[in-house]
């Protein structure tokens, strides 16, 4: 079994950060919504399958917008278990850095929070020019990364992933990533016309993972309800010129070329 079967084995089927992740997926659900086309596309690419193994997902806003979505997982397990919860997904296993897809297959990809967890920059340059590669021209690419721009997610990055694990800071492993400006370098040095960068996710990782757990565990359906409000009201600090030092991602909204 591959490192990331065994991550999904851990949390497939379990109820683990159910509150979190229902925050998780509306933050990510209304950056789809926002940048996506309103009009329906052919085919689109969601690359990594986590969301949908354990929650909704953003597979219903990727359903609206499009006749067909297609994703991608590096854990055949997790690839099981988003089928599962969508039939009308299609779903395959595959490594993002080699799609097994024909060049300009896709109208739109969806690529949250996938090239982070590679071991290198150059890792998320390959699997940029694969993204490249598959979507047609005039296609749009959503992508969000870990944000470096953020001092905490530099200082977890600077930190042996063992430790992070330990600590139970990162329960899988995070790779290489960058902030804003070199991401739009990357994408521009690709091929890729960027149209959009943003920041989201802002609150203090950790201290709200753990919050959402123990509520989850411990409050009603109405503390629950207002913690989600909160934490939502936080993603006003997107406006601010301060946005990536307090966002957790890094988003944008690219058009090939």
């Amino acid at each position: 079994m591959n490192y990331w079967d065994t991550v999904a084995q851990a949390w497939q089927g379990a109820d683990r950060q159910r509150l979190w992740r229902k925050h998780s997926d509306a933050v990510n659900s209304a950056l789809c919504s926002r940048w996506l086309p309103s009009q329906e596309m052919g085919c689109l690419l969601k690359t990594d399958l986590f969301d949908e193994m354990c929650s909704e997902g953003l597979y219903p806003v990727l359903a609206s917008r499009a006749q067909a979505v297609v994703g991608t997982d590096a854990s055949f397990l997790a690839v099981q278990g988003a089928r599962s919860r969508h039939s009308g997904l299609r779903a395959t296993t595959a490594d993002v850095r080699r799609l097994p897809f024909a060049n300009d297959a896709f109208d739109a990809i969806v690529s949250n929070s996938t090239l982070d967890h590679f071991e290198s920059i150059h890792d998320i340059v390959v699997s940029l020019h694969e993204l490249h590669r598959v979507l047609r021209p005039g296609g749009h690419l959503l992508l969000t990364l870990d944000n470096l721009a953020n001092p905490m997610i530099a200082l977890r990055n600077s930190l042996p992933i063992s430790l992070l694990n330990r600590l139970c800071i990162v329960h899988f492993y995070v790779g290489a990533t960058c902030g804003p400006r070199r991401l739009r370098r990357m994408l521009q040095q690709t091929g890729f016309e960027v149209l959009e960068l943003d920041a989201i996710m802002h609150h203090p990782s950790v201290l709200a993972v753990a919050m959402a757990g123990l509520l989850q565990r411990r409050a009603g359906p109405n503390t629950q309800q207002r913690y989600l409000r909160a934490l939502m009201a936080l993603e006003r600090l997107s406006r601010w010129p301060t946005r990536y030092l307090t966002a957790h991602f890094v988003a944008v909204h690219a058009l090939k070329s």
